[in-house]
């Protein structure tokens, strides 16, 4: 079976012949209240650059805009604004509060969905709706600000301006004819009952690098023709934008407006606002009577009927094929190479002049020929067919419309989640030379440590407003969805964040901007081997020379991990928040005065499963390289001794099981010798589960030096050997298993994980157990009670700013990999292995039946029940209408534990698109539920 056209593009930007990656949904939704523009004394990212200053300062590391593109290194950028004729502003960018202002932290307060997108970029969907009244962003804030943290949050659906649908709906379409020739077309459809006005105004612009004094070149745009503006800039080359039946081009600087930011004159009345000030407040001489700056944008005038839609045209293409100096794209390419003035995304010759037939240079003064979007139609007709041939190719043919659709708008968010993130620590610490120098106290602030951090590349980030930056835990898990349909780029991104620029010399691998030195769950193996496995299962053949390249790198990972994790070398670990933000009794990355520490259970059982990861692949990589097999006994021998101490083997220190509870929980450590477990059911206890690896004897076989060493243990660490699990007993297919848990303490943790009135919802696993709805924890730390309640829904406490919550909502992460070992074990225990699920209803099921279980219950969160109800939107009541929306999802951060309602983060379509995933491997089971 041949490869369709989209897979054919995929090989192509893999192989460099064509860069169809140059051009992507590389530009931000927020790049204002980001720890990269903040240069305060006190690190308050919030304040230092709010969304009032947006619209008139110029950005030092990034660029933002509503549903835009940009080149890959974020040079040129392209993006809409949209005026209603009443908001005091144009709409440049979604509006959303800032963390202090939201009674739940930061979040978006704008309706939109990612509906399309493919890996090569090249066709994209997005549909943005604007209110035809006034936006209302005072009373979005003071609403919000009124609230406590006991009530819900306060949203734009829950203002009138979306009463008897006076709103538009702004559908912008990307397709690219070649990978530096885009075909954008918009249509605004007036859902509400009497005509409006509306203004659109496709903007183009180059990110401004000149006013650091760092750059002395200033690239340029100019009015070429009365339709057509020409981009030149002197790494990327010549660009034109094309606009069919524009009114108008208004041109301006991307520069700063000093005296409205900072009451001090301008050097030029044609700064980053002008083109706002022109046509708000009719302001005309303040863009460039000239037509030449550094950003224009055409303005559409419409007043469009009730009902009615208006489309416009547009093309942006560049036009020295042959001469342009843009930056290629390589994958884990370092800072030095990543600036290549070899050509990118050149079309062959014949390709060039087949584009459509155009001859798309204008001179000064010439009009635009009307041949400009000859084409133009079967281009877009094309890139869709195509886009629709590859995800039904990677759909599996047992899976519902239904789920398709859910399937393939969750990976198109995951691809819209592509961001240009750029920040260079030691230039941002020691601030501009055009610049005022940053306070002093900078350089003992926040990353100062990590000096060795130059990024600059196209990264997966969480969500493209809430987490405008990558999270290396949230990382892997994209990885996972993104092998299905780019593992070239999945790859990318693991090597990426491990490379020299990223990861500290010791080891630590970062975190966020926010604090790069917070530990995050060492996951990066466990995807690694899981992407390499999805590759050579797609392919018949697993990229060896990437996985041996991450497990070096894991090597360092996981070296940091034990001398700075494992203070007293007794194998139980601390590890602080590790990503669960609000999970525990107090802030876990806190620290005591007296020397108080919490030895965790979920850090511990993370270096268990991180042990196995590394064994799994050094095994693998034994295969060919008998050299691995010294370290594949490395990682075994860590992995018994976790084993022994989680459990007290021996009696010998503290273990984290408690025999009463049969529960695993953190126990605080007292300088005078004191144990005190913290009896909060949580995923925290569930976490030894994911700590499960099956080996098959004949790759053991395989191996005679590991086996020899394995054989050793055997002989003279009885205690060790039985405690993993009956490692002489073998399994279903002879296979051996590795696992933290015993068989009988299995059975305990899923007697509660599977309880409807412990973890188990009708959507998958809660983070609290629903015990603690009626039997809240509480402890007194240092006279001050704290408390740990059952909170289904938003967080109740401020912890890591109240904006995520671990103390009751379902989060797909961790139910993804509670799966995975329950696939695991199954591998081991077979069909005869049965456990009651749902606890206390006399049914029994194999560990692979619950899984399937598990799957299907996550994905029902956006399947329609018997009402007709989509669970995921009983959180978003009145922000979809049904008459239009029925085939719209969002993806939300996680899931109230109770009904399902989608709550956090609505676009996060980073690891809550492990749904595609799921959907994925059920429809390949044949056991999907419908």
């Amino acid at each position: 079976m041949g490869v369709n056209a989209e897979q054919a593009r995929i090989e192509q930007n893999d192989s460099e012949t064509q860069r169809w990656h140059l051009w992507g949904p590389y530009l931000s939704n927020r790049q204002w209240g980001t720890v990269r523009e903040d240069y305060s004394a006190n690190g308050d990212a919030w304040n230092y650059l709010p969304h009032d200053q947006a619209r008139s300062r110029a950005y030092r590391w990034g660029e933002d805009g509503l549903a835009g593109l940009s080149d890959y290194k974020q040079r040129l950028c392209f993006a809409w604004s949209f005026w209603n004729g009443k908001d005091p502003i144009l709409k440049e960018r979604l509006f959303g509060l800032s963390g202090p202002q939201g009674n739940h932290g930061e979040d978006v307060k704008e309706l939109y969905w990612y509906l399309d997108n493919t890996p090569s970029h090249s066709y994209m969907r997005i549909l943005y709706r604007y209110p035809q009244i006034r936006f209302p962003y005072e009373e979005l804030v003071s609403r919000n600000g009124s609230r406590s943290r006991l009530e819900p949050e306060f949203e734009l659906w829950h203002t009138n301006v979306l009463r008897e649908n006076r709103y538009f709906d702004i559908e912008i379409t990307y397709a690219k004819a070649t990978p530096d020739d885009i075909l954008i077309r918009a249509t605004a459809t007036n859902r509400g009952p009497e005509p409006a006005a509306l203004h659109l105004l496709p903007t183009l612009w180059f990110r401004n690098t000149w006013s650091w004094g760092r750059e002395t070149r200033k690239p340029m745009l100019r009015e070429a023709a009365r339709t057509m503006v020409e981009a030149k800039h002197d790494e990327l080359g010549r660009y034109q934008l094309h606009c069919e039946d524009s009114q108008e081009f208004l041109f301006t600087e991307n520069d700063s407006n000093f005296e409205r930011l900072w009451n001090v004159p301008n050097h030029s009345p044609f700064v980053k606002d002008s083109i706002n000030d022109a046509v708000i407040h009719n302001n005309i001489d303040l863009v460039n009577p000239n037509k030449v700056g550094t950003k224009a944008a055409a303005h559409y005038r419409f007043t469009i009927p009730a009902g009615e839609k208006v489309s416009i045209r547009l093309r942006l293409t560049r036009t020295d094929l042959g001469s342009a100096r843009a930056s290629r794209a390589v994958r884990g390419a370092s800072p030095p190479t990543s600036l290549s003035h070899n050509p990118v995304g050149e079309a062959p010759a014949g390709a060039r002049e087949l584009r459509a037939g155009v001859a798309l240079r204008a001179l000064p003064g010439e009009e635009l020929r009307s041949d400009a979007f000859s084409g133009y139609n079967e281009i877009f007709s094309a890139r869709r067919a195509e886009a629709d041939d590859f995800y039904n190719s990677i759909a599996p043919v047992n899976l519902t419309a239904e789920h398709k659709t859910i399937q393939r708008q969750a990976l198109s968010g995951l691809l819209w989640n592509k961001q240009f993130y750029y920040y260079i620590v030691e230039e941002w610490l020691a601030g501009d030379p055009a610049n005022p120098p940053p306070p002093p106290s900078r350089l003992s602030g926040r990353n100062s440590e990590w000096r060795n951090v130059y990024n600059e590349r196209i990264m997966s980030m969480p969500d493209t407003w809430e987490f405008p930056w990558y999270a290396s835990w949230d990382l892997a898990f994209h990885c996972i969805p993104l092998a299905l349909i780019d593992p070239h780029f999945a790859k990318g991104q693991l090597e990426t964040v491990v490379r020299e620029w990223y990861q500290h010399p010791n080891g630590h691998v970062p975190a966020c901007e926010w604090n790069f030195s917070d530990v995050n769950p060492p996951v990066l193996a466990w995807a690694a081997w899981r992407v390499f496995q999805i590759e050579r299962r797609q392919t018949g053949k697993g990229d060896r020379a990437f996985l041996e390249t991450i497990f070096h790198k894991m090597l360092l990972a996981f070296t940091w991990w034990v001398n700075r994790k494992d203070s007293k070398g007794r194998n139980i670990f601390e590890g602080g928040f590790l990503g669960l933000d609000n999970i525990g009794v107090f802030d876990r990355s806190a620290s005591f005065p007296d020397g108080t520490h919490l030895e965790q259970s979920d850090s511990t059982s993370w270096m268990g499963m991180f042990s196995l990861n590394l064994l799994r692949i050094a095994i693998e990589l034994a295969m060919e390289n008998h050299v691995y097999e010294n370290i594949a006994t490395k990682f075994f021998e860590h992995f018994l001794g976790i084993a022994a101490a989680m459990n007290n083997l021996g009696g010998k220190g503290i273990g984290l099981w408690d025999e009463e509870d049969e529960f695993y929980y953190d126990v605080l450590h007292t300088p005078g010798g004191r144990y005190l477990p913290l009896k909060v059911r949580s995923i925290v206890g569930l976490m030894p589960l994911l700590a499960v690896e099956t080996i098959q004897w004949q790759l053991i076989d395989a191996l005679p030096g590991f086996k020899q060493r394995l054989e050793w243990y055997l002989a003279h660490r009885p205690d060790l050997a039985s405690l993993v699990s009956r490692w002489q007993e073998p399994g279903m297919h002879e296979r051996r298993l590795l696992a933290l848990t015993r068989g009988h303490r299995m059975k305990c943790l899923l007697r509660r994980m599977l309880d409807p009135n412990e973890f188990l919802s009708d959507y998958g696993i809660r983070s609290v157990s629903k015990y603690h709805k009626e039997h809240p924890y509480r402890l007194f730390v240092h006279d001050e009670e704290k408390v740990v309640n059952y909170e289904p829904a938003e967080s109740q406490t401020g912890i890591f700013g109240g904006n995520s919550n671990w103390r009751g909502p379902v989060w797909f992460p961790i139910n993804y990999l509670l799966i995975e070992s329950l696939q695991q074990f199954h591998h081991y225990y077979g069909d005869d292995f049965k456990v009651e699920c749902p606890t206390g209803s006399g049914t029994y099921l194999t560990l692979n039946e619950i899984a399937n279980e598990l799957s299907n219950r996550l994905i029902k969160l956006w399947l329609r029940n018997e009402k007709g109800e989509r669970p995921f939107l009983r959180a978003s009541d009145g922000a979809f209408n049904p008459a239009t929306d029925s085939e719209r999802y969002w993806f939300h951060e996680y899931f109230n534990g109770d009904n399902g309602g989608g709550l956090g983060a609505s676009h996060q379509t980073g690891w809550t698109a492990l749904v595609a995933k799921l959907i994925q491997q059920q429809g390949e089971f044949g056991t999907i539920g419908k």
